[in-house]
């Protein structure tokens, strides 16, 4: 009788019938007549041969290929039942299917999540209720402002406050959902001196109690400047570039094959370099002219222009320089002057740089290229054949697996972030939600040299992709959609979040002993949530890595196209040729997570425990080697005061930091805690200094932080930081003023990233596998041992008690399934489901449509 949750095949079903070749099992229809008619044909074949050869041998031949059929057969039977293969056993039960790889419900522990985004209908109200005559905003609908009106930015989900959250978390029978409020941003376009401001709208749904107020508690300084605002579409730049780019035609295209005219065809493009201001009092940028093919940021052409924007009349934006091979024109009269008269410096020509030939910076394989052996096969895939194993409440975005639980929020700046992470049946974690993604470049042109991203800038939220399943995320993960809002409506992706079951191919714990007792081994599974966010040219992985012992990896992979600049020689020093004319250039991303660690409660202390030597003597120690040793000892320290908080690791990571509960000890009297380790490449961001970034990323200059925590510091940046380096809305550093972190409420602010020192290899896209950065959330006395062995997927074994017998080994019952697996099903690539400000599916786009709002203005494709 087939185990519960598994269905026989019938003995007349197809599929059965092809398990004699296993490989067949999982292919089409036509495929396994394919092949099984081939399999038919050599052996008919082989029949006749025999036939000729003479009966003796062809009894021989015949009996061979019996054999060789009946083979085949008992193999797959042996293997359904988990014996030795080669055993001579023979099974007549059939294969069963898999149970099915859809997760079981899960059980949130209250029926609100509090951090959920927004619905599309709840935007929708917020937005017609704020755009009503009563409030007297005089908004333009975003789908139909310019940048001279008054227009919804955003509207999101605002995060209530944490007590009134964990009040109804923790008696969620007893106590109501926190109130819920919308955090809504509105460009002030038309006002005299024009500016952008947050407001926070509530409670909603929308009712006579809804109020408005604005929201300037979370920020330094108050309102935002509007040469900081948020981008619309680029076309706002294009009555600017419409005036200077055609009349330049001629030089152009004779110097680089390029030209714009405004149309469909035009061959370059611009690409505008960050930040615009430096305390918002003008709004300028450098645009930096590359080739419109695929990859376009692998094409520059060495042709730059520094342009000022500063405020809403484009009639009143300006050129102020042109800069071609190093020299620099006021004007564009004077470039072309130059040009004329043969004083202009120009260019070599290079082979790379030739329109037809551009497949180099695609994705498709280079021809020729060399065929790897046994390439042709698909590669292994993961099964879960006794059905997944973590469960799903889709609509309340709730996850939970082997002892852990965790609602999902997500918003337009940062995506995906974790709320009341608990395992065991406790808290661990409030918070756990990405801040921010800086990337600061180097060169020796005016495009690398000034450039400093804050991603936040861009919405990562927004700016996250479907997900290609079977190649983001394997074949069996589940997915979940996201919902973002901007100025323009609603867009949906189904596949914005998977999650799977990872076998990481090594146990968590393992020994081999001869004592009871002391031999086994126990699997290492992990849950793996996952989200992609490509921002231009960058695409970036979001991994958040549970494990069976009580461990978090807070993991973040880098790929896609570099930010190529035009190689030289003067541009030595600063990257490294990846092609005739394209350079990688050298740069730092720093990417800041906060951490919002609840251990044993909110009373919690930061401990610094490290590790020095020490020249002791020791009365026993008058020994063959003298009376001396030197040897490691521990010391422990409690910082205390939050300006001594700001944290580098230590050198040799000779120590780390952990939050722990001081009136919390475990069995053996220790602080229960959790530590924070850093994982691969623990980096910060190398240059400190620079006007592009003097206060606006300073929590990039360490590893780490801890501060009290504080509804009013949310995050430690917000979208308009980009523009505002020198005076920005959130100063991290203001955060630090001194106060006692002594078992209070503590909040730990982690930074991953890399010092990116491009190769060859990154061409034409980084890997994921050497531009990844993590740190690890861990317990440090927090159980009374490790619980990892708790689980029943481990194995215990004893020595045999006499010579040469086998070991006897206890399995907990846990043995493998041996099923059929569901089909992969076909591929399908899905895109965005986009609403208009009603509500309403907003018609499909055009590919160019989608990366136009894709790529912003790392691609700005002037149009008329």
């Amino acid at each position: 009788m087939a185990p519960a949750g598994y269905e026989l095949l019938p003995k007349s079903d197809s599929e059965h019938n092809g398990l004699v070749q296993p490989a067949i099992v999982s292919r089409s229809r036509r495929q396994r007549r394919s092949c099984e008619g081939y399999f038919s044909t050599v052996r008919n074949l082989f029949l006749i041969l025999a036939l000729l050869v003479g009966t003796a041998s062809g009894f021989v031949v015949i009996a061979y290929l019996l054999q060789s059929k009946l083979v085949r057969i008992e193999d797959g039977s042996a293997s359904s039942q988990g014996s030795v293969p080669g055993s001579g056993d023979v099974f007549e039960e059939p294969l069963q299917r898999c149970p099915s790889n859809l997760p079981l419900p899960a059980k949130p522990p209250s029926p609100t999540n509090p951090f959920a985004s927004l619905t599309i209908p709840e935007t929708v109200a917020i937005h017609d209720w704020v755009s009503s005559p009563a409030l007297n905003l005089n908004l333009t609908a975003g789908d139909k402002a310019f940048i001279s009106d008054n227009y919804i930015y955003r509207i999101e989900a605002y995060r209530p406050p944490k007590k009134d959250a964990i009040a109804y978390l923790d008696n969620p029978e007893q106590t109501s959902p926190p109130e819920k409020y919308a955090h809504i941003v509105i460009h002030h376009g038309s006002a005299s001196e024009p500016y952008v401001q947050d407001y926070l709208v509530g409670p909603i749904p929308i009712s006579e109690k809804t109020a408005m107020r604005k929201l300037t508690e979370v920020y330094h300084r108050d309102p935002i400047p509007y040469s900081a605002r948020g981008f619309t579409t680029m076309n706002e730049i294009a009555p600017l570039l419409l005036r200077i780019m055609p009349p330049l035609a001629e030089a152009t295209e004779d110097l680089f094959g390029g030209v714009v005219r405004g149309l469909p065809n035009d061959t370059i493009v611009g690409g505008m370099a960050a930040p615009f201001s430096f305390d918002g009092s003008f709004r300028r940028g450098w645009i930096s002219w590359r080739r419109n093919v695929p990859g376009p940021w692998l094409h520059p052409v060495n042709f730059f222009m520094y342009v000022d924007t500063t405020g809403t009349d484009p009639e009143q934006w300006k050129l102020l320089k042109l800069v071609y091979n190093h020299q620099v024109f006021n004007t564009t009269d004077e470039f072309l002057a130059a040009y004329r008269n043969g004083t202009l410096k120009r260019l070599p020509d290079r082979p790379d740089q030739d329109p037809s030939s551009v497949d180099w910076s695609t994705r498709k394989r280079p021809q020729p290229h060399s065929l790897r052996d046994l390439d042709h096969l698909p590669g292994p895939r993961s099964v879960s054949f006794g059905g997944v194993r973590f469960r799903v409440d889709r609509a309340l975005q709730y996850v939970s697996w082997m002892g852990w639980g965790m609602y999902f929020g997500f918003d337009r700046d940062m995506g995906l972030s974790l709320w009341d992470l608990r395992f065991k049946g406790e808290r661990i974690i409030y918070e756990l939600a990405p801040q921010e993604a800086m990337a600061q470049y180097a060169g020796n042109d005016p495009m690398q040299s000034t450039t400093a991203w804050l991603d936040r800038y861009f919405g990562m939220g927004s700016a996250v992709r479907d997900m290609m399943p079977g190649y983001d995320c394997p074949h069996e993960a589940v997915y979940l959609p996201a919902t973002t809002y901007n100025y323009e409506g609603s867009i949906t992706r189904e596949r914005a979040i998977c999650i799977f079951e990872h076998d990481p191919g090594r146990p968590i714990t393992r020994h081999t002993g001869y004592a009871a007792g002391e031999m086994g081994a126990t699997l290492g599974y992990q849950l793996i949530v996952r989200s992609v966010s490509t921002v231009g040219n960058y695409d970036y992985l979001f991994d958040y890595i549970f494990q069976i012992d009580g461990t978090v990896e807070v993991r973040l992979s880098a790929s896609g196209y570099l930010q190529g600049g035009y190689w030289e020689p003067s541009q030595e020093g600063y990257g490294t040729a990846i092609r005739d004319s394209t350079m990688g250039s050298l740069h730092d991303h720093v990417i800041n997570y906060k951490v919002d660690l609840d251990v044993a409660g909110t009373e919690n202390s930061l401990l610094f425990t490290h590790t020095a030597t020490e020249k002791i003597t020791q009365p026993w120690l008058d020994d063959d080697w003298g009376q001396e040793v030197i040897q490691q000892k521990i010391s422990k320290t409690y910082i205390e005061n939050e300006d001594d908080a700001l944290l580098k690791y230590p050198a040799n990571f000779q120590g780390g930091y952990s939050l722990v509960n001081r009136e919390s000890l475990n069995r053996w009297g220790v602080p229960r805690g959790y530590a924070i380790h850093a994982g691969y490449s623990p980096i910060h961001n190398t240059v400190v200094g620079s006007k592009r970034l003097l206060n606006n990323a300073n929590w990039a200059r360490y590893n780490l932080a801890v501060s009290k925590r504080k509804d009013t510091e949310p995050t430690s940046s917000s979208q308009w930081n980009l523009h505002l380096p020198g005076a920005p809305m959130v100063d991290f550093h203001k955060f630090f003023d001194g106060e006692n972190l002594t078992q209070t409420d503590l909040v730990a602010w982690v930074n991953v990233g890399t010092h990116h020192l491009p190769q060859a290899e990154d061409s034409p896209n980084t890997r994921t596998n050497l531009a990844a950065s993590s740190f690890f959330l861990t317990p440090l006395n927090y159980f009374d041992y490790d619980v990892s062995i708790d689980s029943r997927n481990a194995i215990l074994l004893a020595a045999p008690e006499k010579p040469g017998a086998p070991w006897a080994f206890d399995d907990y019952g846990v043995r493998q399934a041996h099923c059929v697996p569901p089909p992969v099903a076909p591929f399908e690539y899905r895109g965005v489901s986009a609403f208009g400000l009603d509500g309403a599916p907003a018609p499909a786009q055009t590919a160019e449509e989608m990366r136009k709002s894709a790529e912003l203005f790392h691609r700005i494709k002037v149009e008329l």
